[in-house]
């Protein structure tokens, strides 16, 4: 239950202060971006199962995966226009928002850790 509450505080209120630290005079349009990058769990729907309570998304889905994370680190650095840094920096927080989540997981589940691409990232053998 408070993973969970945890979980959704982020991806909801901790974005408000996102918005407003970005740009205080418009954070309210800025949080509403914040929240449509949330559309990037679009890709859960390509999963089977559609859920799994024992699955750590980061790696899993393709926009959570390695290459996707790179992009919106350079999205961050590299986009000059704020619209699109601010698209990227909602993105990179959803998978640092994600991530809390499995390492909350992983503190329940060890063998969810070893299925875990973030397992594999971590050891090459």
């Amino acid at each position: 239950m408070l993973q969970s509450i945890v979980h959704y505080s982020l991806h909801f209120i901790a974005i408000g202060a996102i918005a407003y630290w970005f740009d205080k005079k418009n954070w309210k349009r800025n949080w509403l971006i914040l929240i449509a990058t949330m559309l990037v769990d679009i890709d859960h729907v390509f999963a089977s199962p559609l859920f799994d309570p024992n699955r750590c998304g980061i790696g899993f889905h393709p926009f959570h995966s390695e290459i996707a994370i790179l992009a919106y680190v350079l999205g961050i650095i590299l986009f000059k226009n704020k619209t699109l840094k601010l698209i990227s920096i909602g993105l990179l927080f959803h998978i640092i928002t994600d991530l809390i989540d499995c390492l909350w997981m992983f503190q329940k589940c060890e063998e969810c850790y070893i299925n875990s691409e973030i397992y594999h990232w971590f050891h090459f053998s």
